[in-house]
């Protein structure tokens, strides 16, 4: 049986799964839990695995960076350990991933169906591909070509700088230096509660009156300004997406620029999907194409936004087949 897991600071989803005589895998049991009902993985795992079942491997993606194939998760007090995983699993094919990892992989195997181009110059083209993913945080990650096959390498690019391309983004830069003096990352934007922090700078600027339905705090209040602005119901909710979508774009172009990723970039993340029709109006593929000399070359990339919430299940799935 195969083991397979998509670890997050909320919801932690494992799967066990048999492959048949022709390599066709089917999914035999699957759960998802609350991951802070849990003191530790391990009780999870106890939870979840019927008796006297042999297990030949296992996968794990995790939200947090892997190191000499531990992990102490960003969110939760787990500590997970490769090592000790085989000794309870009962087998010597255990891997931890980082989970932006774990959806780089997990890319390659969705059907076209699963995937948006927002690129409509792109052409098909050999070589790395990036991949990024705004939702809670934002993850980056890239698939490495070596000339045959491509190979997920995790980063920490979301927690890079963020860097301002124009006054209004100055400003914003100096907004958010209040909130967090000693670093601007781009995870404080590009992520869920970037569009707080973008309805409260344009409040700030008085770009426009503050939405009367936007509560001062609450965890539906990123919501409800993201929805406000793409029904264009409020003017400044309207805005905020439209700087979110372009700094998105921007970060992305980045992104595709440092892994130079000719052979595309795929997006991950439960934001954009929830956003799509601001991903797909423009504002994002120019942003992301607005790179000076390097124009030209991002204007021919492909990129794909993915609208399939267990990329990273699916990518742990299928690592042991690499």
């Amino acid at each position: 049986m195969i083991l397979a897991g998509d670890i997050g600071g909320t919801k932690t989803v494992l799967s066990i799964l048999s492959r048949d005589a022709n390599g066709s895998l089917t999914c035999v049991q699957e759960q998802t839990y609350s991951s802070r009902q849990f003191p530790k993985f391990d009780d999870i795992l106890t939870a979840f695995l019927p008796a006297d079942i042999t297990i030949r491997s296992a996968c794990f993606g995790v939200a947090g960076p892997v190191v000499n194939q531990r992990c102490q998760t960003t969110n939760l007090p787990w500590l997970l350990d490769a090592a000790a995983l085989k000794i309870k699993l009962g087998t010597a094919k255990v891997k931890l991933l980082n989970d932006l990892e774990a959806m780089a992989l997990g890319m390659l195997y969705l059907p076209e169906h699963d995937l948006i181009e927002l690129n409509p110059h792109a052409e098909t083209q050999a070589g790395n591909i990036a991949v990024i993913a705004a939702g809670t945080g934002l993850g980056e990650a890239i698939l490495y070509w070596d000339g045959n096959k491509h190979y997920p390498m995790a980063t920490e690019g979301g927690h890079s700088d963020f860097a301002a391309q124009n006054a209004q983004q100055d400003l914003l830069l100096a907004y958010l230096r209040k909130s967090y003096p000693d670093h601007v990352s781009c995870e404080r934007i590009l992520s869920g509660i970037g569009f707080s922090h973008l309805y409260d700078f344009l409040c700030e600027q008085k770009f426009a009156p503050p939405c009367p339905d936007i509560p001062d705090s609450g965890v539906d209040r990123n919501a409800a300004i993201s929805e406000r602005g793409l029904s264009g119901k409020d003017p400044l909710c309207v805005a905020v997406v439209r700087i979110f979508v372009e700094l998105y774009g921007a970060e992305t172009g980045n992104l595709a620029l440092k892994s130079l990723a000719t052979g595309g970039v795929f997006i991950g993340g439960g934001i954009g999907p929830k956003i799509l029709s601001a991903m797909q109006d423009g504002n994002f593929i120019r942003a992301f194409k607005a790179k000076g000399r390097f124009l030209p070359l991002l204007d021919k990339i492909s990129v794909k936004l993915s609208l399939n919430p267990r990329t990273p299940l699916i990518g742990a799935i299928n690592y042991f087949d690499l």
